[in-house]
Parts: C-alpha cells; structure tokens; sequence
C-alpha cells in the first residue's frame, strides 16, 4: 500500500446521477455524496452531504450503477473543525478543492488557487 491516502471518485446512478467523493484516513473511506459532480470552475460550489465511512475495498469497487470517475491520491493542505483544504491528484491534472462544512452539509468548493 502507498504512503500517499487514495481516493476514488465515483459516478453512481442510484437513487439517482450523483458522484461520491471518497477520502482514504485512518483505514476507511471518509465519503460526500455530490449531487452535481465536482465543481468545474475555480470558485465554483457543490453541495457534499456527509455519508457513512466506507471500507478500503471500495476504491476499486464497481458494478451496474457505479463507476469509477476518477481515481488517485490526495493531498491534505490545512484543517480545522469547519473546512478541509486539500488537492487531488487524478488521472488528469491535480486539483486543489475545499470541504466547508455548513449547519447542515458541506460545501464542495474547487479554490481559486489551482497547482
């Protein structure tokens, strides 16, 4: 196993089209449920709701209606009680994003400052 924490991004179509965001810590996959995919632009936000840790196995899981979108490692830049900083590293070029928790959920933010 790498020293470098993986993640999976995945493109599932039940209940219905919604990506998961899926963080490899501390043995499991922390994971978002994003109902309009990764935000595209810098500045742009997705609504990410917090869903159960999933095991390790799932960062090469797929069957009918999940997909491996995306794949690779990730990069954790800064932390505390109400945001996550940090940058995947895909099958294309890396991507720096920011969980913002909100009363409710989260907030998928792709920064302004790119790699």
């Amino acid at each position: 196993m790498s020293d470098r924490p993986a993640f999976v991004l995945h493109e599932h179509w039940r209940p219905r089209h919604h990506f998961d965001l899926r963080l490899e810590e501390d043995g499991v996959l922390r994971s978002w449920a994003v109902p309009r995919g990764l935000p595209p632009d810098p500045g742009a936000d997705r609504l990410a709701v917090a869903v159960p840790d999933h095991a390790l196995e799932h960062l090469a899981y797929e069957d009918e209606s999940k997909k491996i979108a995306d794949t690779g490692w990730w990069e954790e830049h800064d932390r505390t009680a109400k945001r996550i900083l940090f940058t995947l590293h895909g099958r294309a070029e890396p991507v720096r994003y920011a969980l913002i928790r909100t009363t409710r959920d989260w907030l998928l933010h792709r920064t302004r400052d790119q790699p």
